[in-house]
């Protein structure tokens, strides 16, 4: 019988290794269909999920609501799994190498329950070949198993969005691929369970990776020419936004847009990708390029508030600077990788104090994190203001709550995404 055919009968069991903001809405997702095993190393989000709880924030009560699934830390309860889902993080380090520490801990926690028959999917962003040359020697070396032959294995990169509504699991084609034609194409039947908007499937393993990571990558390059040509264009004297939207009037002008790129997608996969480069003896220019520019941009708009500061009279030794934002993204609470503390620590180097208000992002996770305490509210008597994160809260403030709470009425709004553009006109205004 087929995987996936004692999978839709519940003969057998999938499990999702890693239930993060990709892993948990798939592993929902498939618990509406079969039976499911979600597994994570962290107690605590376990128990938050076993009472209907998302602890990144993303999912509704509700998701939880008619799914057949079994929330466990602990690894004896993936012995009888058939079908494993691994979707744990794949960040990168302080030197900006790839760190694949939670994918091959991921791997040899399944390697230390596979049988013969069982299929291993990842859906981790990696570089081209890191699941053949990396991960399955993993599961081969503590299952004492061989790939191919015991069991099968394959490649299907996550596509979600976070905070986004639209696009999702269910609307989002999913790539699939497979160690070979068979278990591609029992692979692809599985998710086209959950996938309302059908699967491609990729050639090869090593496509599929190398699609995901360039997908990424792509989009970083071209938001760092954006934000190169804001750069210019600030020297120019003229608003960024206002060139792009009149430049938008040509039917094939690209519509990106500049601001900061961190998080755990764009801003950390294009180092895959040139890492891989870098090892088959070539060094990417463009991607590297791209990755300083955007890198840099936190460190660009910190000295920016400075001048603005330094421009209004004030002693910048003795400026307090409002931060609105401290995620990565607008409308999430995750904090990794967020740029926003590049512009919190140019500020500080300057000796101006800093207060941070995010109604989304988690105090004690934030000092944790970063060492940066934020405030529940503004406190006022500000040099300057920046909107760093465009959360949907920030958007009814208008200019007289601006100068509520800047010094004397007076000071600066940096408006880093131009979410205020053409509504400040007595205050000084400044955006990329």
């Amino acid at each position: 019988m087929k995987i996936y055919d004692s999978l839709l009968r519940k003969e057998e069991k999938l499990a999702v290794i890693g239930l993060g903001y990709v892993g948990l809405p798939i592993a929902l997702e498939f618990a509406r269909k079969i039976r499911v095993v979600g597994f994570d190393i962290n107690q605590k989000r376990i128990q938050l999920m076993r009472e209907g709880k998302d602890p990144s924030n993303e999912l509704d009560t509700d998701k939880f609501k008619g799914t057949d699934i079994f929330f466990t830390h602990d690894l004896e309860d993936l012995r009888d799994v058939k079908f494993f889902v691994i979707a744990v993080p794949t960040p990168i380090n302080s030197s900006n190498l790839p760190d694949l520490g939670p994918v091959l801990k991921a791997s040899e926690t399944v390697g230390k329950v596979l049988k013969k028959g069982d299929y291993v999917v990842y859906e981790s962003t990696v570089y081209p070949g890191c699941t053949e040359d990396d991960c399955v020697p993993v599961l081969e070396n503590l299952s004492g198993l061989k790939g191919y032959t015991d069991f099968k294995f394959g490649y299907s990169p996550e596509r979600i969005n976070p905070g986004d509504k639209e696009h999702t699991i269910r609307t989002i084609t999913k790539a699939v691929a497979g160690c070979d034609q068979e278990s591609l194409e029992e692979i692809a039947r599985v998710y086209e369970l959950v996938v309302d908007a059908g699967v491609h499937k990729a050639s090869s393993i090593k496509v599929a990776e190398a699609s995901k990571v360039i997908e990424n990558t792509q989009r970083d390059v071209n938001i760092a020419l954006i934000n190169e040509l804001s750069i210019i264009l600030n020297r120019v004297g003229i608003n960024t936004y206002d060139v792009l939207e009149c430049a938008r009037t040509k039917w094939n002008f690209l519509p990106f847009y500049p601001g900061l790129v961190g998080g755990h997608c764009i801003g950390v996969d294009p180092y895959y990708l040139t890492y891989k480069a870098k090892k088959l003896g070539y060094h990417a220019k463009v991607i590297n390029s791209g990755r300083y520019v955007n890198d840099s941009m936190g460190f660009y708009v910190g000295k920016q508030t400075v001048k603005r500061i330094i421009e209004l009279g004030r002693n910048i030794l003795e400026s307090k600077v409002l931060v609105y934002g401290a995620t990565f993204k607008e409308n999430v609470s995750d904090i990794r990788n967020s740029k926003v503390i590049d512009i919190i620590k140019e500020l500080e180097s300057f000796s101006v104090n800093v207060d941070i208000v995010d109604p989304h992002a988690d105090s004690e996770e934030m000092y944790e994190e970063y060492g940066i305490e934020l405030k529940p509210s503004p406190v006022g008597s500000y040099d300057a203001i920046i909107i760093a994160v465009n959360h949907k809260e920030f958007n009814t403030f208008d200019e007289a709550h601006f100068k509520s709470l800047l010094k004397d009425g007076h000071g600066a709004v940096v408006d880093i995404k131009g979410m205020y553009r053409n509504r400040i006109s007595e205050l000084l205004y400044w955006s990329l």
